[in-house]
């Protein structure tokens, strides 16, 4: 047993390191010129490691994509806090976008992979997105209780639309055509939320 469990963290331990390092080559030189041989030597492993483990460039791309998004979501999702609705969107958007804006390079890179990748990664990048659409749903569930908004609401759309705002800004801000898309978005959100008030909110 003790076996077992050295060498599961050993292969974390070697999984961690490789995916840093894949970040970390991407972000310097790009995806297009970023090679197995670097990455493996910076991750201090073997290229062989590397493909037995991940597969080609491009697989290992993917995983270590999702791999950070994954845990930029996660600690987004759990301190999103309490406060008004407009609050916890606002302290949402801001973590996944430091995520993003660590790694310019990187997130240009994401957006065009996450996309367009084949299965299986195609569908883990969509479970993430469902995963956020579901709990932004389950926010706007309960600023209905508190009376925040209006009791028709649709939670469903207003995550829909809460993901709009979000890649429109990010897209924005990846392309150069914004320099502050938190803002952005966050002004997106605002205006939205206005309509799903109930009147007496709304006059305040």
């Amino acid at each position: 047993m003790f076996n077992e469990s050295t060498r599961a963290t050993k292969k974390e331990a070697t999984a961690t390191a490789v995916l840093d390092a894949a970040r970390a080559e991407f972000e310097r030189v790009g995806f297009e010129a970023a090679n197995l041989r670097a990455i493996a030597k910076r991750a201090g492993v073997s290229a062989g490691t590397i493909i037995h483990h991940y597969g080609d460039k491009r697989l290992l791309l993917h995983a270590a994509l999702f791999d950070d998004l994954d845990r930029a979501l996660q600690h987004a999702l759990t301190h999103l806090g309490d406060g008004p609705l407009e609050d916890q969107l606002s302290r949402l958007g801001r973590a996944v976008f430091k995520s993003y804006q660590r790694r310019p390079t990187l997130s240009r890179t994401l957006l065009k992979e996450s996309l367009f990748a084949d299965a299986p990664w195609a569908q883990k990048f969509a479970a993430q997105t469902s995963a956020v659409h579901a709990a932004i749903a389950k926010l706007v569930h309960d600023a209905i209780a508190r009376g925040e908004l209006k009791h028709d609401v649709d939670g469903a759309l207003v995550a829909v639309a809460w993901l709009s705002f979000f890649y429109f800004g990010l897209i924005a801000w990846v392309q150069g055509g914004h320099a502050k898309p938190v803002a952005l978005v966050e002004k997106l959100v605002a205006q939205h939320l206005v309509g799903l008030r109930p009147e007496k909110r709304r006059s305040r």
